[in-house]
């Protein structure tokens, strides 16, 4: 037989006591009983655990080594039902989430600091991956959720849901030697002064390969079709901070997210396209029939976010508009 907590208490209450009638007036029932559960248990667990005299009751060596274990064990049964409560609420557990590298230098980082303001037990699991990579992983339902550059695959649309939360526009990455800048006194990646492509298309282009990202090779390569030009493919990498490090070795120029300004790097320098750019989209997407308290907390605070930035309403990816990016994106303000 398995003790139960019941016999556990009990087993505390004459181990602090050291006398079943005392014991017995503390857990207010009679002593009989008492007795009858302690010998029950020894009987469970196969050893004494009290050395009963007329007139003491003093723990064996092993009733003493097993008084703080059984302690321990009360204290996480205790545990458990603010624990359960917590978790049903949002305020404790565990959250899965992915993010494209251009999120990591403006947008992750404002939304990591609100949620752990609000959230402080949740146990964040984070990891850098492709847009198509998180797909796969919140479908096979590894992570919870993404965020991503759209759109998703179309075979995965009907099962997932997706939130718009920032769009930006494209600059241009070039490396230093390249640039021309106006004040002696000014470093050469400090001004804002924009950039066409039609100066500086004919170098080289670093990108992402697009079997990765589609939808932002396809922005990119748009670009250079609306200003009348043939991209130069010089190099392709999967990680962002691998582009702009290549733009740094001189070995092209590539157009970024605005928020990657904040990547710094020696021998790089962003600057503003001159010409009218559709705007990037980062959104979160995440399964749609498997929200659970902690997640919907998240998408809560992305989608204030969201908001706070004129985003659109969250949507089931497989209904209605669907977060198309290449000559139906909208463009950004002149």
């Amino acid at each position: 037989m398995t003790p139960d907590l019941r016999q556990l208490r009990y087993f505390v209450a004459v181990a602090e006591e050291r006398h079943f009638g005392r014991a017995a007036r503390k857990l207010s029932m009679t002593q009989p009983p008492l007795s009858q559960a302690i010998r029950a248990l020894e009987e469970a667990l196969g050893v004494e655990l009290f050395a009963r005299t007329k007139r003491t009751v003093d723990l064996t060596p092993v009733g003493a080594d097993l008084l703080p274990e059984v302690r321990k064990l009360l204290a996480a049964a205790d545990a458990l039902r603010p624990l359960a409560q917590s978790l049903a609420r949002g305020e404790a557990g565990a959250l899965s989430l992915a993010f494209v590298s251009t999120a990591d230098y403006g947008l992750l980082p404002q939304l990591l600091r609100e949620f752990a303001v609000r959230h402080p037990r949740v146990r964040l699991n984070l990891a850098e991956a492709t847009s198509d990579v998180q797909i796969e992983e919140i479908v096979a339902g590894r992570i919870d959720a993404g965020l991503i550059i759209p759109p998703p695959p179309p075979r995965h649309v009907a099962t997932l849901s997706y939130l718009p939360v920032m769009r930006e526009p494209l600059v241009a990455a070039l490396p230093a030697s390249s640039v021309r800048h106006r004040g002696r006194g000014e470093p050469p990646d400090w001004s804002d002064e924009p950039v066409s492509l039609a100066d500086v298309g004919q170098l080289p282009l670093v990108i992402f390969p697009r079997r990765l990202a589609p939808g932002f090779y396809d922005i990119i390569t748009g670009c250079y079709g609306t200003a009348g030009l043939t991209p130069r493919i010089g190099q392709e990498a999967i990680q962002m901070q691998t582009i702009v490090s290549l733009v740094s070795a001189g070995m092209g120029i590539a157009l970024v997210p605005q928020s990657l300004r904040n990547l710094r790097r020696t021998g790089v320098v962003y600057r503003p396209l001159a010409e009218r750019t559709p705007l990037v989209e980062t959104g979160l997407v995440w399964r749609t029939a498997d929200v659970s308290p902690v997640l919907a907390g998240f998408i809560d605070i992305v989608r204030a976010h969201a908001v706070s930035l004129h985003a659109l309403a969250p949507r089931r990816l497989g209904t209605g508009r669907r977060a198309k990016q290449g000559k139906d994106a909208r463009e950004r303000d002149a």
